[in-house]
Order: C-alpha cells, then structure tokens, then sequence
C-alpha cells in the first residue's frame, strides 16, 4: 500500500514541491458501500420467521424481503470455527480453530491462534480506507491470552478493528457480561435494576461507533461487524419479551417441526417432498454403545413430547417462550440499526449479510438447564431444580437453557444440532441485502454454499482482491468461492464443488450435490475413529438426510470418504478429538506464567479471568488473607472467584469470617466462624479446604475450615466442581466481587467492597501442604515486613 514520494526536494521549500501521497490515510473509492455483518448465536435453520420459524423477527424479515435467502448454506456446526470462516475466507482447520478457542488442544488445526497468513475482512478493508467496528462476542482468540498480563495481537483490536466492545470469550451473561471496550476491561454501565441488558449496551455502542464516523465523514463507509451472543446461553431476556410467547409452544416441539416444515414447503426453502427425521435419529442410550461397550452420550437423547409430564411439558414450554423472546428482542435491536442507516439516507448502499454460527444448541440436554454450565462440569440437570425456577427463567438468577427437542424444533428439518455435521448442525439461515447493488427482491437461493464463502463475495461486491500480503505476511490463498453469481440469477448451477467438516469427532464431506457423513456422537469419548459407520445422502432432494443410500451406493460413499480424507489432510484437521467437555476444557494448556503453588492478590485492578486464576478444582487449598482491623465494624468481601452460577468467597459478615462454596448454583456451602473478628494489624483471616476424597471422580470432597490466623474458628463439610466456573463466566477478585455475586449472603450491596478495616493482600496456596506449616510460613514473612 505504501507509494513512493513523488514531489520535488531542494535547498530551499519554496523551490520544492510537496507530494502528500504517500502520506494520506488509505481511503475508499468514492459510492463504496457500508457492510453491516449480523452474526447470531445457536440459531437453526427453523427458528427465524423468514425461514418458517415460529418466531418472529420483523426487522430480519425486512432484510430477507429487501433481499435473497439462502436455503443450502453451511457451517462448521461450531462457534469459533465458524467465526473463523466468516471473517477469513478460510477452513476452520486451516484457521487453527477445529474448535472453539477455549478447546485448543496444541495441534495446528486446534491451537486457537488464526495465523496472520490468514487476514481478517477487517485487516484487508481498513487497508482499503474502511472504518472498521466490532460490538458483541469475539471468541477468537485463545484463552491464555484472555487477560491484561498477555499480547493483545488476537483481540480484535489486533486484527483489523479500530474500535471493539463486547466480550473476548464463549459466552456471557446478559445481565453481567465480561466486557472488554477496545482493549481493556470495563464494567457495565448500569444494573438489571436499572434496565441494562447486553443486546441493548452493544447496539448503543454500534450507533455511536457509526456516528462517531459518519458525523466527520459522511461519505467513508463503515464495516460493522454486530454479533451480540443472541440466542446462545444464557437465555436472558426482560419477562415481556418472553410473555409474548405464553401458550404459542403448548403443542410441543415435534408438533412445532411438522408447521415450521410446512412453511418451508410453502416458502420455497426445502424440496416439496423433504421429510422429518426421527427425534432421536442416531440412536439412544438404550439402543447404542460405542465400539468398547462405551455409553451414548445421555446429552443426545430426546425425551418424546408425549412422554413427558404435564409439569415436564409446563417447564418446556417456558423455555422454549424465553429463548423465543429472546431471539425477538435481538431482532429488535437489529431494527435499530436498520432505522439509523436508514435516517442517515445509506441503507440502499449498504451490504447486510444475517447468518448464524451454527445450529441450533442442544447442550441443554433431553431436560434443559438452570445452569448450562453443568454440561461443561459434567454434571446431569436436576429437573426439580428446574421446575423450582421456572418463574425466574430468563432473567438474571438463571442461566437457562432449553432442552433439545427444541433445538431438533429450530432446526427443522433437519437432524441433530449443534456439534454434529448433519445439517442440524451445518445448515443455517444466511439473508444478504443490498439495494443498490442486487436486484432481487425478497428471493430464495439454492445454491450450496458456506461460511468460508461469505469473504469472497463481500470482497467481490466491494471490487477488492486479496492482496498478496497484509501486514507484511504473505496470505493463504481462500477457500471459499463468491456467490455473488447467484444474487440475480436464481437457477444458475451452484460455483462450489466441495465442502468438508471436522467437529468434536464428527466428520462429513458435500460434493457435487451428494454428502457422506458419520454417525459418530460428538464428545463422546468413543475414539475408533477407522470403524465409524458413513451413512450417504443425496442431499440435492434430500436436505432432512433420512434416506441413507450407502448400500446402493458404495462405490460413491468410497469416493466421498477418500475425498474427505484428502480435504482434511490439506486442511490440517487431524487429530481427530471426541473426548468430554470437561476433559477438553481442562486440558492443560500453555500460559504466560507456568502454574505455582502460591498465587497473590491485591485489591483494585481488573478482574482476573479465571483461566490465568488459581485453579482449585479437585485438590486442597488455602486462602489468607492480611488485613488491619482497627476495630469492630469490618465488613464485605475478601475474596471471591466466580459468580451465581459456581464460584467461591472469603467475606465478613456481622463482624465474624464466612466462606462459602456455591456449586454450580445448586448448593450454597457455607461455613461461619464460631467467633467474632479479633482486632490489629497484619492479621491473617483464612480458609483451608483439606480434600479427602472424590465423588463422583473429580468431585473434591473434603473439610473446609476457617482461622483466625492460627486458631481455628469454624468447620464443615462441602464439595467442590470438577470443572471451571464459568465457560465465558466471571473472574476471580480481591476485595470486592464484580459483577454477579457469588452469594446473596453478602452483606451490603455491589459491589460488597471490604471496609472497616485495611485489604493488604490475599493468597491462594495449593501446594497441598498442611495450613498450620503455611500459616507459620505466613507469620515468618510478615515479621520481615
């Protein structure tokens, strides 16, 4: 991009001539349209109204009408990995990301890291004079640099945003998100008392992005990428938005497949005679193992509608009206963008692209969750405990999500979810508008395409090449083909030829109309990889994948499966990984500094993220903590990792030391001291957990005590989670807790500063040695102090 000075240079300026040149910021041809990028979250192929869906969206539907939808186009069937297609242009195991980033395993297809071979859209377009905004998830960089210690080179103002606020990670809480503004954490604006909800923050922050830059420079168009985490868990919404849907879901969720089926006849999206698969359509815990005797993931199973209880039915049905109302207030905020573009006199020239990263979840499982982090600790969902809630799903005391008939329901009609590379999983909504540049109004498209072709046909539209380097890295040619072909020409035979998929042990491979994929469950431990089951689909007629043509058809299976293995060879996507979640999130990884036996903390400062905090999951510890107490009155938090949902805390209360273990939101453990606070300086108050068992394996079981520097005061029981917090959730702090509290049972109100006396550090031991020996360590160094 650099030119060279062209201008005259002498002795004197007034006998030189200027060249400003080589010196102006990049700007973009004149009439170059805006790209406003809506990725949701979790949303299948049958949730939108446009798409036949039961729920209504009718700014999304805008869109569609003003423009073309896709019925053919693809995912990887995962967060991450897809995002990394949708801003690259390249496979998701060619972009490092065979998972999502959290998952990186050390290999170079699943290392977490997109390589700067392979640029963003937003690296290419700011060269090209764009101003370039990101509100809403990331989730593509690797966890160990989720923190303020670490490089910032993969956050997204490392990679071609100019401005960013939203979250770096998997998920968050509406109501409490991790938020990070350009490249520091920040926290919320206001509380759910207030009325803050993320959907409504980000899109706020988007509008002002905008003008920040149409207010100076009408005419420099703007590349917004918005992907506000909407409809992935937590399902949190204000009640109206849910009340909305009271009753529309009573029918249950096979009864809603067979409607929204029959929209999508009417709409044009599938073949007249496309079918419905069966609810459970690769087996169930009673009628498939794995190849050594090893369970069907119970995660897998569909309970029939009919099954269920009345009360079953009644909790379902809730679910399924939140995460409706949900979907519906996002599209709300979407209006707002629509209505400013719009005000500004630019939303004929500006490319809207609407897709989602995946299918529809069913991580909820056959009963859905309170609290989906369960899933990621292994944990199987209480269904009293969920019925115990229903009144609050949707708002800040869950972190609810519905259970998977509903994602079979919004996925319809195809098979499976989110994970698998059927089409449950791989085949989801994409709507492109552009008014001034597709005539097409309100169209479908058949065509096959997927994520990795949505870069090749903005660039296509914008008139820009791939340069040869971006930042001085000579890139990987893309992958993905341009649709703009398509945009007004509805019947012309489809430009892509090939298409694989690799994701959590699952594997497929489209070609030329026909597509072989496995049966293998996903995170199903079931490893045999060489004796899968491949099943045959011509899913030119047969989109739902019921009718399996692998015994008529051997000679193409054997071809299709020898494609996939030259397509996942070229792309990097071995080896192949289908262990636990739990096994995949707590693998060992690298980090900036390697794991000690003692972590220290001192209060004020950022939140630690909990992948760079002291691990206590499975093994003994101790937490101390130094303070100045002047006298009675002390109170509030000492420590605190985690939130609502699982976490622990050290605090005061009523002048006497508390410790309490939240598992998993199911179970307050809480220890009070026998005695009140003493007074003076450097005290050490602390909690010692002594682990003397494990059930189930890697739930710790064991004695937490509290002390008042060597003397203890208190002792109970309690439990601890075999895995993390929280998959996106919250962090570990000393001498306050942001953001949601660990327990209710703190004294005073957010966020339950400690006060009354001096905070001079915490520690966390988890060297296993007894808590006398560390206390007297203790004694010994504050004596040198």
């Amino acid at each position: 991009m650099a030119q060279p000075f062209r201008g005259v240079v002498n002795l004197d300026i007034r006998d030189s001539v200027p060249d400003w040149g080589p010196y102006e910021q990049p700007k973009a041809p004149p009439g170059s349209p805006n790209v406003l990028y809506i990725v949701l979250d979790d949303v299948g192929f049958g949730a939108l109204s446009c798409y036949g869906g039961p729920i209504e969206t009718p700014n999304i539907d805008r869109i569609a009408a003003g423009g073309l939808r896709y019925g053919q186009w693809h995912t990887t069937a995962l967060c991450s990995p897809t995002r990394s297609c949708l801003l690259t242009g390249r496979n998701h195991t060619t972009n490092g990301m065979a998972c999502i980033s959290e998952a990186a395993v050390g290999f170079p297809g699943a290392n977490g890291h997109i390589p700067p071979q392979c640029a963003t859209l937003a690296e290419i377009l700011v060269e090209r004079g764009f101003s370039t905004a990101l509100v809403g998830k990331w989730h593509l960089c690797a966890e160990d640099e989720m923190n303020l210690a670490s490089t910032k080179q993969n956050w997204p103002v490392g990679r071609g945003f100019e401005r960013f606020y939203g979250f770096l990670g998997a998920e968050t809480s509406q109501y409490y998100p991790d938020l990070v503004h350009d490249n520091h954490p920040v926290e919320q604006p206001a509380t759910p008392e207030e009325g803050y909800h993320f959907g409504v923050d980000i899109t706020d922050k988007a509008l002002s992005f905008l003008d920040d830059v149409k207010a100076i420079a009408p005419e420099r168009p703007v590349f917004l990428y918005y992907a506000p985490g909407c409809a992935h868990a937590p399902h949190q919404v204000p009640r109206e938005w849910s009340d909305r849907y009271r009753g529309r879901f009573d029918e249950g969720y096979e009864a809603i497949r067979e409607r929204t089926l029959a929209r999508q006849k009417e709409l044009g999206l599938v073949p007249q005679d496309t079918e419905l698969p069966p609810v459970n359509p690769i087996g169930t815990p009673e009628t498939r193992t794995g190849p050594g005797g090893e369970p069907f993931p119970p995660l897998d199973y569909t309970k029939p509608w009919a099954s269920l209880s009345a009360e079953e039915q009644r909790l379902f049905c809730r679910m399924a009206e939140v995460y409706a109302g949900f979907l519906s207030h996002c599209d709300d905020q979407i209006g707002r963008l629509l209505a400013y573009l719009e005000e500004i006199e630019q939303l004929d020239n500006t490319i809207i692209v609407v897709v989602s990263d995946n299918g529809a979840s069913g991580e909820g499982g056959p009963d859905g969750s309170v609290n989906e982090n369960k899933v990621f600790n292994g944990v199987p969902d209480d269904l009293a405990e969920n019925m115990a809630m229903l009144d609050e799903l949707g708002g800040p005391k869950t972190y609810n999500h519905y259970p998977n008939g509903w994602a079979m329901a919004f996925n319809a009609p195809f098979k499976m979810w989110k994970r698998y590379s059927f089409n449950g999983g791989t085949c989801d909504p994409c709507v492109i508008s552009w008014p001034a540049g597709i005539a097409a109004r309100g169209e479908v498209r058949d065509q096959y395409h997927h994520a990795v072709d949505v870069v090749p046909t903005l660039l296509d539209c914008l008139g820009i090449e791939l340069p040869d380097t971006v930042k001085g890295y000579t890139q990987h040619p893309l992958q993905g083909v341009s649709m703009r072909y398509s945009f007004d020409t509805a019947n012309i035979p489809t430009a892509k030829r090939t298409q694989f998929y690799s994701m959590l042990g699952t594997r497929g491979i489209w070609h030329d109309g026909w597509k072989a994929v496995t049966t293998h469950p996903a995170i199903s431990g079931w490893g045999h990889f060489p004796e899968d089951a491949w099943e045959l689909y011509h899913t030119d007629t047969d989109r739902a994948e019921l009718h399996d043509l692998a015994e008529q058809e051997p000679v193409r299976l054997a071809e299709l499966i020898g494609l996939w293995f030259h397509e996942a060879g070229a792309n990097q996507a071995f080896p192949l990984d289908d262990r636990s979640a739990v096994e995949i999130l707590t693998t060992p990884r690298p980090q900036l500094a390697p794991p000690r036996n003692r972590y220290l903390y001192r209060p004020g400062g950022a939140e630690v993220p909990e992948s760079v905090a002291v691990s206590v999951r499975n093994r003994s510890y101790s937490i101390g903590a130094v303070v100045d107490l002047p006298g009675p009155g002390a109170q509030g938090v000492l420590f605190a990792h985690g939130g609502r949902f699982g976490g622990h805390a050290l605090y005061v209360k009523d002048n006497r030391l508390h410790y309490t273990y939240n598992f998993l939101g199911s179970e307050q453990q809480t220890i009070r001291a026998t005695e009140e606070l003493p007074t003076g300086t450097r005290l050490l108050l602390a909690a010692s957990f002594d682990k003397d068992g494990e059930d189930p394996p890697g739930t710790a079981r064991g004695t937490l005590s509290l002390y008042h520097d060597d003397r203890k005061v208190g002792e109970g029981r309690i439990r601890t989670q075999p895995g993390k917090f929280g998959v996106g959730g919250e962090g570990l702090n000393a001498g306050r807790d942001l953001g949601e509290a660990v327990t209710e049972d703190y004294p005073g109100s957010a966020p339950w500063t400690f006060t009354g006396g001096t905070l001079h550090r915490v520690a966390v031991d988890v060297s296993g040695e007894p808590y006398v020996d560390l206390e007297r360590e203790a004694a010994a160094m504050l004596s040198r102090e």
